[in-house]
């Protein structure tokens, strides 16, 4: 294992027989949560991070699930001994989100009421289903408060919902790359996303899984559009350029060509259209959607923030046009005016929205700082 590593992890599930109503207005009469933690719960229960995933996350955010694995989980860069995120210090809590498609209840599970795979019938979602879930596995874990709430784009917002929704349950806020509600141009990227899947002759309705198919090309496409809006124009230049993966572009030449991007985007597409489910991707960008902290506080995120005890760390990407500096310094203003403690860092980036994944000095250095912050507060 790679130095700094919190080495093999073993996920772990617990099945909730407990109905939770949900904000669509309907319920999940009972549901499993699969989630993965790293490091050691302390005597007083107050080293508790959480971590919560982004669109395409998952519960395997650090180390290896076993000896041959090539990649870690998907925040490894900042979670484990000695890193930012110090597995040393903190009982770390990695969930995956009800409605996903990595072993937590959603649409590939059984319907308990049919006997068959939810498919298309499960119900909408919104952040704070997510929060009330996991404060669920919060209580079966012995946890009274969190240490503090980690997330990046979409988990920022669940970050944010949190820190609302049960102010005396988090210490500290840390929103990595989100916003307060997605700008229009956001929802329209993700309605293409949508519909290059809904359009698929293999998706049925949503009901693919009853016909032994996957809508595998619509996948692999809102995957290629995703995937591009998540990059900056400098991060794909420096990373392809106009290389070449196959041909030239001699007049008269009958070889294909093909750009280095182009097979990029094709071998992303590829994979995730192979690894996530199409009704999952659908339900968590409307969750992105329809998220909007302010909503139910007159649209005043002043007013949303005033319910809100616990400290806020705020970071952005200076490269990230999906999630730009614009709507974090939104955030910041917002909490200045409600007079709530907060540190904000605004991140020089070359790779976009992806940035907040991949490791960069000054943002480990920010991140680590505010961390220690934390740690110093627990036993």
């Amino acid at each position: 294992m790679p130095e700094q590593s919190v080495g093999i992890v073993t996920p772990q599930s617990h099945h909730f027989a407990q109905p939770i109503e949900l904000a669509c207005g309907r319920s999940l009469m009972q549901y499993d949560l699969v989630y993965e933690t790293y490091g050691k719960l302390n005597s007083d229960c107050s080293n508790a991070i959480l971590i919560c995933h982004a669109l395409s996350g998952h519960h395997h955010a650090a180390g290896y699930h076993h000896e041959n694995e090539t990649k870690p989980g998907w925040w490894n860069s900042y979670i484990g001994p000695g890193k930012p995120i110090d597995s040393d210090q903190f009982y770390i809590v990695s969930v995956n989100n009800i409605g996903g498609c990595h072993g937590s209840t959603g649409p590939k599970s059984i319907n308990p009421e049919t006997g068959t795979p939810w498919q298309n019938d499960f119900p909408l979602l919104r952040c704070r289903d997510w929060v009330n879930t996991q404060r669920e596995l919060m209580k079966v874990l012995g946890i009274q408060q969190w240490a503090a709430v980690i997330g990046g784009s979409l988990g920022g917002m669940q970050a944010m919902r949190w820190a609302l929704e049960y102010p005396d349950e988090v210490r500290h806020c840390v929103v990595i790359a989100s916003a307060l509600k997605l700008s229009a141009q956001n929802i329209a990227f993700n309605e293409v996303a949508r519909q290059s899947i809904s359009s698929d002759p293999n998706f049925h309705s949503g009901y693919y899984m009853s016909h032994n198919v996957i809508p595998k090309q619509g996948l692999r496409l809102a995957r290629m559009i995703g995937h591009i809006t998540y990059l900056s124009e400098d991060g794909m230049g420096q990373k392809f350029g106009r290389e070449l993966k196959t041909g030239n572009f001699s007049l008269g030449n009958d070889e294909v060509v093909e750009f280095e991007v182009e097979s990029y985007l094709r071998y992303q597409g590829d994979v995730f259209s192979g690894s996530f489910d199409a009704n999952t991707y659908i339900l968590m960008t409307k969750a992105l959607d329809f998220f909007d902290l302010a909503r139910e506080y007159n649209d005043d995120p002043v007013e949303a923030f005033s319910n809100a005890t616990c400290s806020f760390l705020v970071v952005s990407f200076t490269s990230d046009w999906r999630f730009s500096p614009e709507r974090s310094r939104e955030i910041v203003d917002a909490l200045v005016a409600a007079r709530k403690p907060v540190s904000y860092a605004e991140i020089e980036a070359d790779f976009g929205h992806d940035a907040f994944l991949i490791s960069n000095e000054r943002y480990e250095k920010v991140f680590r700082a505010y961390m220690q912050r934390v740690a110093g507060e627990t036993v």
